[in-house]
């Protein structure tokens, strides 16, 4: 069955409250059996422009569990906390093959 993931385009407002969310996410993902497959920030942009200078990627079993993950009570607490912290753009997508 093909995975679903969660790619964040992120662009920090302020960094400590960024990171105190950073540490928050991953107990949020755990009852989803998701996985934070990576964080980065943006090093090169080799075509187009964007506004956003960070990313995260997390994997999940398939898209119904990825949506059930961001409508939870407990990422949703995060919400306000994640919008002080940064601009980020949320995306859902499927594996295709």
């Amino acid at each position: 069955m093909p995975h679903a993931y969660i790619v964040g385009q992120i662009r920090i407002k302020d960094s400590d409250l960024w990171v105190d969310y950073c540490n928050k996410v991953p107990a949020t993902l755990e009852p989803w059996n998701a996985e934070l497959m990576f964080r980065g920030t943006k090093d090169t942009t080799f075509a187009g422009e964007t506004p956003y200078t960070n990313i995260v990627v997390i994997r999940f079993p398939d898209i119904t569990t990825a949506k059930a993950w961001h409508n939870s009570e407990a990422y949703q607490a995060l919400v306000p906390l994640r919008e002080s912290a940064a601009d980020v753009l949320l995306s859902g997508f499927e594996e295709s093959l």
